[in-house]
């Protein structure tokens, strides 16, 4: 259904008169009246508040009331609705109706009619979003944050620039069955078993079949199980597929990479970039941290930092980021990119915040809109979106830590926003913190026991991680074993399994 437009509330001089067309309104009202299947045809692709004269958007909104009870409407049956309204009494009383039907010059131009009138529709709304952007900034008895003031005003261009009605929405089953067909020949392309962004991972990618556009995927843990390095890793693998692929001559739209905005709310982008430097060139991350690094350590950095200059990673470390903030990012991000953003990963949700409204509610229902918000933005932008996401303590009171869809911490919505909830798991974070008293010479054999069983546990457990897929709306659940190197916080496919 087509989005409406506010129309302004103050008035404007003559000068600078709203733009409008209301013979063109009652002309097209006149045509739906004398050909149903006209209205039929136009009431989805407006709404009553597109109209300039608010008696128009009365009738239409009449209208759309009685072709939905799939009655005729008609001067007639649309009078008795019109008897009381002081506007129509303005205009000569329900005779009016009769009159908007006198010439049918409508019936030619009704569809270019619709679309005029929702094009200055939208022309007013600019108007609106002008003025309201210039009395924000006149206006400085509040606090002035002139950057908070720009996303507002994109965020509201970009509204006026989405709602483009529902006849874009609409496709027909062949063209529903086009795309599915494209996504079927690209999972062939790839080998059979990648129909989406690669996660650089084969195992994750047999059992997921990659990342897929419009999809909000859920990543969530406890602290230590390596949310972040994971979520890193992903991003880092896909984003150097993208420049791979660029490079052999394949076009956008054939790579299984993408380019990655990385919105680190918890981390800075040194940090972020330190990691990925670190992974790359096998140096421990806390010796480089440290400075404890050797001449040719150093060397290895520099030709990994050289070689990934150009790695189409783009990572934003504001703090405190709304939800609202986060689209206006992404969207001027998109624009400045020409559309080839074709992946997303928020570290983490908890992080984000909501509208001063929603946060007045309780955290659960702020918790609500920063998920469904993400949604929103997985299927405006049409790209995967990764959203980590924290796990509530409950976990640490099980016997089996393993995480469960209701440890998600905060709100049952994450896991109904969300098509797909992945946790990531190392048994070996809490079998290690299990490890019994060391022996030395003198103890009992009861304590080299304890410990000799420890160690064949740990030694079992090692560096293992488990990537659990606890919901797919598109496919089955399960998990598969990764490798974990925790040096260089770094995973990769486990042979072994």
């Amino acid at each position: 259904m087509a989005t409406a437009f506010a129309n302004p509330v103050s008035p404007v001089p003559e000068a600078l008169a709203l733009p409008q067309n209301v013979e063109a309104e009652a002309a097209m009202l006149g045509a739906m009246m004398i050909d149903n299947r006209l209205a039929d045809d136009l009431i989805d692709k407006l709404e009553p508040e597109h109209f300039f004269e608010p008696l128009h958007g009365r009738i239409f909104a009449a209208i759309r009331k009685l072709r939905g009870a799939d009655m005729l409407a008609s001067p007639v049956t649309l009078r008795p609705l019109f008897d009381a309204d002081a506007g129509m009494r303005e205009l000569g009383g329900p005779a009016y109706l009769a009159q908007l039907t006198g010439s049918g010059a409508g019936l030619i131009g009704a569809r270019q009619f619709a679309k005029q009138i929702y094009d200055l529709a939208m022309l007013r709304t600019l108007v609106t979003v002008g003025r309201s952007l210039v009395d924000r900034a006149l206006d400085t008895s509040e606090e002035v944050n002139p950057r908070a003031q720009i996303e507002l005003a994109e965020e509201e261009l970009f509204k006026v620039a989405a709602d483009g009605g529902s006849e874009s929405a609409v496709k027909s089953f062949a063209q529903a069955t086009t795309l599915a067909v494209k996504m079927a020949q690209r999972a062939l392309n790839s080998g059979g078993h990648l129909s989406g962004i690669t996660t650089g991972f084969d195992s994750i990618n047999g059992k997921i079949g990659g990342l897929h556009h419009s999809d909000l995927m859920i990543l969530a843990g406890r602290p230590g199980m390596g949310k972040t390095a994971l979520a890193t890793n992903i991003a880092f693998n896909a984003a150097q597929r993208y420049m791979r692929d660029r490079a052999d001559g394949l076009p956008h739209s054939e790579s299984v990479g993408a380019k990655v905005a990385f919105f680190s709310l918890e981390m800075s982008a040194d940090q972020l970039a330190t990691r990925i430097l670190a992974e790359q060139a096998r140096i421990s991350g806390e010796a480089l941290r440290m400075g404890k690094i050797s001449k040719t350590e150093f060397n290895q950095l520099a030709a990994a930092a050289a070689e990934l200059e150009n790695l189409p990673l783009f990572i934003d470390d504001t703090a405190g980021l709304s939800i609202a903030a986060l689209h206006t990012r992404m969207r001027r991000l998109q624009r400045r990119h020409n559309n080839e953003i074709g992946l997303v990963v928020v570290d983490y949700l908890q992080l984000l915040t909501g509208s001063a409204k929603a946060s007045g509610d309780g955290r659960v229902q702020e918790i609500s809109e920063i998920s469904r918000g993400l949604k929103t933005l997985a299927k405006d932008m049409n790209v995967p979106v990764i959203a980590l996401s924290q796990l509530s303590r409950q976990v640490e009171q099980r016997e089996d830590k393993r995480p469960q869809l209701s440890d998600l911490r905060e709100s049952g919505s994450i896991e109904q926003d969300a098509d797909m909830v992945m946790f990531v798991f190392r048994e070996d974070y809490y079998v290690a913190a299990k490890e019994p008293k060391r022996p030395v010479e003198g103890d009992g054999a009861k304590i080299f026991e304890d410990h000799a069983g420890w160690a064949s546990e740990m030694e079992r457990v090692f560096g293992l991680a488990e990537f659990i897929v606890a919901k797919q709306r598109h496919g089955a659940t399960g998990k598969v074993i990764l490798k974990f190197e925790p040096m260089f916080t770094r995973f990769s496919d486990y042979i072994g399994y």
